[in-house]
């Protein structure tokens, strides 16, 4: 069996979830089942909307937050909620992995929970647990913690650089 891998694709330049799309077409193309879990996208999700559009790909999304707004821009109350939306879908991811749902994951914007300190390194290790190496899964975000490269087997930094007329 090839073993596939855990890959975190970060940074503070644009493109990331870009750039996982496109590994998510590929992965189709060759035949894969694809499955993308969204997290905090509000109702901007670009990139990803035409994920929607092609019917002839084996690529499901997900999202299992409510609000079209931002999460920073939430109310506690709203905010609280949407906690609760996010854990189901971190729960949906950990079910993808463990049942082997499909043969490609895109955790997209999964850093961003971290981050923002919706979901603790013990919950993500154990959404990650049921990892034998038959599925790969890719995860986004700006900032990713240091623990997490003793989960993953390539990392990706993704930075954008403004280059000016002298």
């Amino acid at each position: 069996m090839e073993r596939n891998l855990t890959e975190v694709i970060y940074g503070s330049g644009s493109g990331k979830t870009a750039m996982a799309v496109g590994k998510c077409l590929r992965a189709s193309l060759q035949g894969k089942s694809v499955i993308v879990i969204h997290f905090l996208k509000g109702s901007e999700r670009g990139e990803t909307d035409i994920l929607e559009e092609l019917k002839d790909f084996d690529i499901k999304t997900f999202r299992f937050e409510k609000q079209e707004a931002f999460y920073q821009e939430l109310s506690d109350q709203e905010k609280e909620e949407e906690r609760v939306n996010i854990q189901n879908g971190l729960n949906f991811a950990r079910k993808v992995i463990a049942t082997r749902e499909c043969d490609f994951l895109v955790l997209d914007e999964l850093l961003g929970v971290i981050d923002m300190g919706i979901a603790l390194k013990e919950t993500i290790m154990d959404v990650l647990s049921a990892r034998d190496g038959s599925m790969e899964i890719i995860m986004t975000g700006t900032n990713m913690p240091g623990w997490m490269t003793e989960l993953v087997d390539q990392v990706t930094r993704v930075t954008t650089e403004v280059l000016t007329e002298a």
